[in-house]
């Protein structure tokens, strides 16, 4: 899509946000590498570039640099952070190596009214994340704004080129969509033109058009990308599209039931059950390292995904739930931002099978994801599960893992997750889930003396993944999910809580 707003990547862990911040608005928005070239960048036919902040300082051998002649191109520019420091720098004003940086909130005053500035008070609270900063302006450019640091803002209005030191995509800075905003609309004058409804309408024209009279075939995992993806498809070409669901024994009680009951019944969708839980089970046996257990189920997950799609003669399209992010992480160059993971999608598909990819939601976020699948008609407890690890209950089974262990697990985390929904509090967490420890304790049941597992409860709040705190659950809540698992579920007889915050620990245990 082109005439959006264009996010140059310079490794900043922000630069999907803001992206969704101006999408938000109605406006499309597109994040490219921030070396990409300028032919590139016109391709796009932006109205407004907008170089995102990054870990890089300019004064390092291996700096972020963007071509000069950006700034020439009569597109209005938006530097924030180290994109500020950077336009300052290759246009000949002066950056210095800061000497203790600026973190956290801080105190912004406009010393320059412009329209970037149009409806944010005279002073406001911003969010600063830098070490270096601007010493002195480049020719044409006023000193706009500051902090506690003397420049925070450059404006050179006659060029449509401005620029902040804080970051106005986060929640932190108070009136940061409004500076946003004035950004898009005020000094790019974009326009509306990214709505959920006609992203769907224009996609099953292109599903059409793309695959004709061809057969597809799709991953059905239960998970929210990959249903919202195989319900669009079948949308546009029905029965044409086959899904295959391969149950790996690691999944949740009944996926595979609620799977086909959800999907398969309700949306009429052609779906193939695979069973393979022994499969994966007796490949696992006895082995206990997190990161050895990953690549065992993910590498069966593709053999046994292999040979199912191969029975599909027909097939000229392999289709996929491949979100925006994973093709931003696979296409980040530097940076914290930079390649988190190689984007692979189904990963290792054999060159002889020679399908076209089809991949429908990759220009979409999460949570757009998500609106398409309520207007899709899919329900809102499906839209919105919580997150599930692709190796499934083998990262949150610790150590070995065999079928009894799974089983217990299963028990406890469908207690856990049906009390939440009970409660009303499924919602308003993040991410809930359970872990089984290779840990036994002495416990008394009855008058008789236990010795089993010890489970725990983990319950996350999060807004992006990066960062999370524990859930501030009720007492009176986790006693009765305690008392419920250790009384209905056969094997266990510990329950704790799981209060560390992320970082230091991550959302997962494993």
């Amino acid at each position: 899509m082109t005439n959006g707003i264009l996010i140059l990547d310079f490794g900043s862990q922000y630069n999907q946000l803001i992206a969704r911040r101006i999408r938000d608005f109605g406006v499309y928005a597109e994040i490219l590498p921030f070396n990409a070239s300028i032919g590139q960048i016109l391709e796009k036919q932006p109205k407004g570039i907008i170089l995102s902040g990054g870990p890089s300082s300019v004064f390092a051998d291996d700096a972020a640099l963007i071509d000069k002649s950006l700034y020439e191109l009569n597109i209005p520019i938006l530097g924030i952070c180290y994109g500020m420091q950077l336009t300052a720098h290759l246009l000949g004003g002066k950056v210095k190596k800061g000497e203790k940086g600026e973190y956290g909130k801080a105190d912004f005053s406009i010393l320059e009214h412009c329209s970037l500035f149009d409806s944010v008070p005279e002073n406001s609270s911003v969010w600063m994340s830098h070490f270096d900063e601007v010493a002195e302006v480049p020719e044409g450019f006023v000193k706009a704004g500051r902090t506690s640091v003397e420049i925070a803002s450059i404006v050179n209005s006659e060029k449509n080129i401005y620029a902040v030191q804080f970051h106005p995509e986060v929640s932190h800075t108070d009136f940061g969509s409004q500076i946003l905003e004035n950004f898009v609309f005020k000094i790019c004058k974009a326009e509306k033109n990214w709505q959920i409804e006609d992203f769907i309408s224009s996609q099953i024209r292109q599903i059409k058009e793309t695959v004709g009279d061809k057969k597809v075939i799709l991953g059905l995992s239960g998970g929210v990308d990959s249903s919202v993806a195989a319900v669009l498809i079948h949308k546009a070409i029905g029965d044409q599209l086959n899904c295959i669901f391969v149950d790996t024994g690691l999944l949740r009680k009944d996926e595979g039931k609620k799977v086909f009951e959800n999907y398969g019944k309700h949306f009429n969708l052609n779906i193939k059950m695979v069973d393979a839980s022994e499969q994966f089970l007796s490949k696992l046996k006895g082995v206990s390292d997190p990161e050895k257990k990953r690549k065992l189920i993910g590498h069966e997950f593709i053999e046994v995904f292999n040979a199912e799609a191969k029975k599909f003669q027909d097939a000229d399209f392999l289709a996929q739930g491949t979100i925006y992010p994973d093709v931003i992480e696979s296409q980040s160059v530097k940076g914290p931002s930079a390649t988190i993971k190689s984007h692979h999608n189904v990963g290792g598909l054999p060159e002889d099978m020679k399908l076209q990819l089809l991949e429908p939601l990759r220009e979409l976020f999460k949570d757009e994801v998500r609106k398409v699948g309520v207007e899709l008609g899919i329900p809102k407890e499906l839209v919105f599960r919580h997150p599930f690890p692709g190796p499934g209950l083998g990262v949150r089974i610790l150590g070995e893992i065999d079928k009894e262990k799974v089983r217990i697990l299963q028990e406890a985390d469908d207690i856990f997750i049906e009390e939440l929904y009970k409660n009303d509090l499924y919602d308003s967490v993040s991410q809930a889930f359970v872990v089984l420890l290779p840990v036994k304790s002495v416990g008394v049941m009855g008058d008789e003396r236990t010795y089993e597992y010890t489970v725990v409860l983990r319950s996350a709040d999060t807004i992006d993944f990066m960062t999370a705190t524990w859930s501030k659950l009720p007492y009176e809540f986790l006693g009765k999910v305690s008392n419920r698992i250790i009384n209905e579920v056969r094997g266990i007889n510990r329950v704790a809580y799981d209060i560390s915050s992320k970082p230091p620990a991550t959302i997962e245990w494993e």
